[in-house]
């Protein structure tokens, strides 16, 4: 892991008197993993969609990117069950973090969870950054009534996925906890037995996704990095990149105070498409959006921008969101039924174009 001091560096030129500091970056992407039967889409069934998953991560991966993360849905149809596809990812490449952004924990059995998660982090080779949190806006209602999960009396749906995490950290440490059967079908090792295969460091790589201040915090008192994703809730009115920024600057502050023994990782997600082609002003050309408030599970949230502009501008208009500044992981979402040879052009733009202006590489 590179250390603090590396990590920092002064941008030069017409951002030398910034008021924060630039960080190299981990440049990946996300895909919700859409599928539609429309003629215009790429990907026509779930089978495309996982396909072209797998394939993405091979081409991001050659072009020197540094993560392959996927978006969990229940109900829809996007990407789901994670597991099998983190799996055949790990098997098919040899660099690239893989990873989640992120998984309901509503939904979780967080036993079953650790012994899937440690498969697919051995068949990678350690290379499984997870996604974790309580969830979000759901296709059908307490959807994870239907996996058989409810929450405790005086629990909320909220507390239920918090509950889950909490155990599955608990477990992913490898502690044993179940009595042996003095019977055993197989000879057993000594003492309490732990859930197999156990891979160790995963649980320092485990990931909250948050949308508050508050949740933040509590991810750095548990020990998990951060995903921040490109809706925040609405804490002070500013803009989305200015509260994001102070998210991430409290998690670190609570992450220095709980004493953990290693750093944390910061990860934002965002809309980025440099325009170099006519293609790409054809599709993104005439995006110019701005930050939006809404009502989101009875919260007021913030929805950050996406960016889109030919490369100059982008890296002006990029230069001044404080909340990439703060992260040291960009994840970019990409429009995955526009087909993975366009969305590794996306992928492209951006490391050759971009990050390398902006000092993020």
């Amino acid at each position: 892991m590179i250390s603090e001091s590396d990590r920092f560096h002064h941008v030069s030129g017409p951002t030398a008197h910034s008021p924060y500091l630039e960080r190299m970056k981990k440049i990946g992407f996300l895909s919700f993993g859409h599928w539609s039967p429309s003629p215009q889409s790429a990907t026509r069934s779930a089978q495309d969609v996982l396909l072209q998953s797998i394939d993405l991560a091979l081409a991001a991966e050659e072009l020197g990117a540094d993560g392959a993360y996927y978006r969990v849905h229940h109900f829809a149809q996007q990407l789901a069950s994670p597991f099998p596809l983190l799996a055949a990812v790990g098997a098919r490449t040899s660099r690239i973090e893989i990873g989640t952004g992120v998984i309901d924990m509503r939904y979780e059995n967080p036993f079953y969870m650790v012994e899937d998660a440690g498969s697919a982090d051995l068949i990678s080779g350690g290379r499984l950054q997870l996604g974790i949190s309580r969830g979000s806006p759901e296709q059908v209602v307490d959807g994870w009534r239907h996996f058989g999960y409810g929450p405790a009396q005086g629990e909320t749906d909220a507390d239920m996925g918090r509950r889950h995490a909490e155990v599955f950290l608990h477990l992913l440490k490898g502690q044993g906890f179940a009595k042996p059967n003095p019977r055993p079908m197989f000879p057993n090792p000594p003492g309490l037995l732990r859930l197999e295969p156990h891979s160790a460091g995963l649980r320092d790589r485990i990931w909250w996704g948050s949308a508050s201040n508050a949740t933040a915090i509590w991810a750095a008192q548990q020990g998990m990095n951060l995903q921040s994703s490109t809706l925040k809730a609405d804490e002070s009115g500013e803009p989305f990149h200015v509260q994001q920024a102070r998210q991430i600057r409290a998690y670190r502050e609570a992450w220095a105070t709980a004493g953990h023994d290693h750093s944390p990782r910061v990860s934002v997600s965002r809309s980025i498409f440099a325009l170099t082609t006519d293609q790409d002003r054809a599709y993104f050309g005439r995006d110019d959006s701005q930050d939006q408030v809404g009502i989101i599970d009875n919260m007021r949230a913030v929805f950050g921008r996406s960016y889109a502009a030919e490369p100059e501008k982008l890296i002006e208009q990029l230069r001044a969101d404080e909340a990439i500044a703060e992260a040291d992981t960009l994840l970019l979402t990409v429009p995955n039924q526009l087909g993975v040879d366009y969305n590794a052009h996306v992928i492209e733009n951006i490391l050759r174009h971009i990050a390398p202006a902006l000092g993020w590489r």
